[in-house]
């Protein structure tokens, strides 16, 4: 049964509300009908496109700032930050990030996307990556998003311990543990450090 336009937008707009990092695409499929209309709807509705969106969220989700490099070396949009906590970004996987022959992204831009967000994470002018323990879990495909989570898992032997999980959806794509050493120490405390 075919929704009217009217439903449709209530809908469109619930939806955007829930998951604001949804593409125009992504929404096509879930309301059958194509891009351009999505973005007609949109426009009525004056809801802005992805790339705004997610500037909002991070605008009013945090508004420390990235210490260790500048924001714009972070590979992928952060959207959500608080420093020596946790820190989420985004990387939409295009044709830049992937293999010609098999469009499998290189494995090197998930590291760079969960590695430049363990730094960015850290309250500090200097944070460098002493070690890093990481895992593909399966491979990511042109025109996937991925999300990295950071979190801060404690300090050992004067490092930082960061863990990083990549999902694409629900599904876990990438798994890392960074030891970042950082100019000020923070010495041992109570945090527990886990993998």
């Amino acid at each position: 049964m075919k929704r009217t336009k009217s439903e449709r937008q209530k809908l469109l707009k619930e939806k955007i509300e829930k998951t604001p990092f949804i593409t125009d695409e992504q929404l096509a499929n879930y309301f059958s009908v194509s891009i351009q209309t999505i973005r007609l709807d949109r426009m009525e509705l004056s809801i802005p496109e992805l790339r705004e969106r997610i500037k909002n969220v991070a605008t009013n989700q945090w508004n420390e700032t990235v210490k260790a490099l500048p924001l714009e070396e972070v590979i992928g949009e952060v959207i959500d930050l608080e420093l020596d906590r946790r820190a989420i970004s985004i990387l939409d996987i295009n044709t830049d990030l992937v293999f010609s022959r098999n469009k499998i992204a290189r494995g090197h831009h998930l590291f760079a996307q969960a590695n430049s967000l363990a730094v960015a994470l850290i309250n500090d002018e200097l944070a460098l990556t002493a070690k890093a323990d990481i895992k593909f879990t399966r491979q990511v495909k042109e025109g996937e998003r991925v999300v990295a989570k950071a979190m801060v898992k404690g300090n050992q032997k004067g490092l930082t311990m960061v863990k990083v999980n990549s999902f694409v959806g629900e599904e876990k794509v990438f798994t890392g543990t960074f030891h970042m050493y950082r100019s000020k120490d923070k010495g041992e405390d109570n945090h527990e450090i886990s993998n």
